[in-house]
Order: C-alpha cells, then structure tokens, then sequence
C-alpha cells in the first residue's frame, strides 16, 4: 500500500514544491532586481489574482481526477477515454473565454485587489497562459486518475524550471520587470501544454477506446461531471477567496513592511501545502479507484497511512520553517538597505509563530480534501468550505480593530481548523466515503 501512495505522492510532492519555489524565485529575481519591499507587494498582488483566477479553475483537475479515477478502478477505459475528452473541451472553452474578456476581468480584478499599472501590466502579458495553463488542469487530473504522478511531475517540473529561466533572462537582460515574470509564464506554459500532449499519446495511447463526441456530450454523463465540477467550484471559490482575501488586505495593512511580511510567510506556507497535496493527490486517485474496483479493506488502509505520512509532511515543514525563515528573507530582499531590511525582519519575527503552528492543523483538512474529490463526495467539501469561509471574515473584521495583523493570522488559522471538523462530520464521519462500497 505504501509502495502504491508513494508511486503518486512522491512525484506529485516534486512537482507541487516546483510552484512554490518558483514563487519564491520570482520573488527573489525582483528584490534582486529592484531592492524594493513595494516592488514586490506588487508582484504579490499581481500573482494573486492569477491564483484566484487559475484556482478557481482547478475543479476541472479535482473533478477529472476522481471521475477518471473511479473509471479506471472499474477497468472502464471507454469512460476514461470520455472523460478526457470532456476535460480537454471544457479547459479549452473557459482559457479563450478569459483571454476574450481579459478587459473586464482584468479591470474587476485590478479594482479588487486595489492594483496600480505595475500590477495591470503584469496582468495584461501574462492572460495570454490562461488557454495553456487551464488545459493543463484537465491533462493533470486526468493523469492522476489513471494513477499516473510521474507525467504531470515532468510537466510540472518543465515548466517552472523554464519559468526560472525565461524570467532571469527577461527580468535581468531585457530589464522587463514583472513584466518579464509574465511573459516568462506565458512562455513556460504553452511548452507545457506541447509537452503534455506529445506524453499523452506516447504513453496512454493503447488506453483510448473509439468514442463518439455525442457520448462525450452524454447528458448524464455530463451532468455528474457539472455536479461535482459545481460543488468544486464552490468550494475552490471560497477557498481562493479567502487566500486572495489575505493579500488584499495585508496590502491595506498601510505598510509595505508587512505586505512583504504577509506574502513571503504565505508563500512559505504554501510549500507545505503543496507538499502535503501530494499525498492528497494520492488520496483521491486511490480512493476513486478502490470505489470503482469495490475494495473497502484497500480503502481504509490507504487513508491510514495517507494520514500518518500527512503528519510526517507537517513536521518536516515546520523544522524547515523554524530554522531557514530568516535567510529567506535575507536572500529575498538582498539588495535592500540594511535599514529596510532590518525592518521586515522585525516585523517577520513577530508573525512567524503563526506559520509553525498553521501545518499541524492543516496537514488533516488538506488530504481530505483529496479523499472527497476521490469519493466524488463534494457536497460535503463545499458546505464545510462554505461555513469556514464566513467564519474567517467574521473574526477578521471583529478582531481586526484591536490585534490588527494578528486578526487575520488568527482568522486564517481558525478557518483551518473549521474546515477539518466540518468536513469529517458532514461525512457523517467518513461513514458516508464507505457506504458507497459494497463488501465483497
């Protein structure tokens, strides 16, 4: 069993920790290059709103992966081969809908997130990934349904290795900017996209049955695929929100200082949760596949020990936060003055508990998430999402007034923790994952 989650974990936890770094690079390359707390705010800002944008698109990847997953464990290729189809059709639609409306979108987004023309430059360069980086959401989960993690690792590595690259190179020898991290991920993206489907055929091409786009189109078919995929975008909704709410109002903070704070920490927090996402990934491609083939023995035991290597996930992080934040800092803003410096450390140093207490409350809520999608039990996954959600605004704008940047650290947390007990009572807890099993 082990051998089986760490088949999909381990590749998947390369990949993920690729994003994040890749953040931290790009962070680093424009403190390097402009030694500015607000240059970096701005990146900050302008990168949240793709998150909340691509997020809010991640459904296709969550609900692909348990839909396909489910198929697989049944040994029907016929609906896996649909099921591709379906993704590829719908990520396709909603990138060209994005870049066609990228005006509007980018205007609403630009007012949200209280952007300046730094931030609205980035946006408009780097709209033109969208139709490639939401593709590659159907091409991943699709993927990780038919049990396959070291595909999207590959992809997943190319990219960001060559956004590393091409944002150097833009940033420093064109002297670009932000900008230059933009077109780094337009360029790095549409490479990806090339490279999933020259994998795709070379790989899974004795996997495809015959199939005709009216069975693609079936309305049954398409009508689960809409439920789940709608419930999923609830929930991611929320979820995106409330991250994207962070930096928004970490940037209305009135310091540059602790919007630098803020988003550095977040990022470093995000390292774990894509670590822990790997075994999330694990989860849901095997728990769909036990439910397809039956098998609830093989279920209990995965999320046994996916629970355990989750904890495991969130000591390593928090070691690795205790002991390297400060060179972190130092290495982001390295061309800072020592008094600018001086003061984010400061500021960091009183704010860096929250990200080693967060991990040990979010490791659970996290693989869960994965064990739902698997299960395509995702009413329960929005409405916790939705409760926890209200709760993280309502102790923000209680407590805000009084503790200011520690209101929305604590609201944040809060909302991890909600998130868990929710989640595990709404599935009548977890009874309702096995009652869609019948022992053999």
């Amino acid at each position: 069993m082990n051998k089986d989650i760490f088949r999909i974990a381990i590749p998947n936890i390369i990949s993920n920790i690729t994003v994040p770094l890749m953040g931290l690079v790009s962070t680093a390359i424009v403190g390097r290059w402009s030694g500015d707390e607000a240059m970096i705010g701005a990146l900050a800002l302008g990168v949240s709103i793709f998150n909340f944008i691509y997020w809010n698109c991640s459904f296709i990847r969550m609900g692909t992966s348990g839909l396909t997953a489910q198929a697989y464990g049944a040994g029907d290729f016929h609906e896996t081969t649909a099921m591709l189809v379906r993704a590829i059709v719908i990520s396709l639609a909603m990138g060209v809908l994005c870049v066609i409306f990228q005006k509007p979108l980018g205007e609403l987004s630009l007012w949200l997130m209280n952007g300046d023309d730094v931030v609205a430059k980035y946006f408009y360069a780097r709209i033109w990934a969208m139709p490639a980086g939401i593709l590659l959401f159907g091409f991943y989960g699709w993927f990780v349904g038919m049990q396959n993690g070291v595909i999207p690792m590959a992809i997943s590595i190319t990219v960001n290795s060559l956004h590393v690259l091409f944002s150097y190179w833009f940033v420093f020898s064109f002297n670009m900017g932000i900008e230059g991290i933009a077109y780094a991920s337009v360029a790095s993206q549409w490479i990806g996209l090339i490279l999933a489907v020259i994998l795709l055929v070379s790989f899974f091409r004795k996997s495809f049955r015959p199939i005709k786009f009216t069975e693609v189109m079936n309305f049954e078919a398409m009508r689960r695929f809409f439920k789940v995929n709608g419930d999923i975008i609830v929930r991611t909704f929320c979820n995106v929100g409330v991250y994207t709410f962070f930096t928004a109002a970490s940037a209305r903070m009135g310091s540059d200082a602790v919007l630098a704070v803020n988003t550095t920490l977040m990022q470093l927090l995000m390292l774990f949760s894509y670590m822990n996402d790997g075994f999330a990934y694990a989860a849901e491609a095997m728990t769909g596949r036990f439910i397809g083939a039956k098998d609830l023995p093989s279920l209990k035991k995965c999320l046994r020990y996916c629970v355990v290597w989750t904890f495991a996930t969130a000591a390593v992080a928090i070691s690795l936060y205790l002991a390297g934040w400060e060179w972190l800092f130092k290495f982001f803003l390295h061309n800072a003055d020592e008094e600018n410096l001086l003061n984010v450390l400061s500021v960091a140093k009183q704010y860096i508990g929250w990200i080693v207490v967060i991990p040990l409350f979010a490791a659970l809520p996290f693989m869960l998430d994965g064990v739902y999608a698997g299960a395509t039990l995702t009413r329960a996954m929005r409405n916790s999402m939705l409760w926890a959600t209200i709760i993280f605004f309502v102790v923000f704008y209680a407590l805000q007034p009084f503790i200011g940047n520690d209101a929305l650290w604590l609201a944040f947390l809060l909302y991890i923790i909600f998130r868990l007990v929710l989640q595990y009572f709404m599935a009548d807890r977890l009874r309702d994952i096995y009652r869609q099993i019948q022992p053999k």
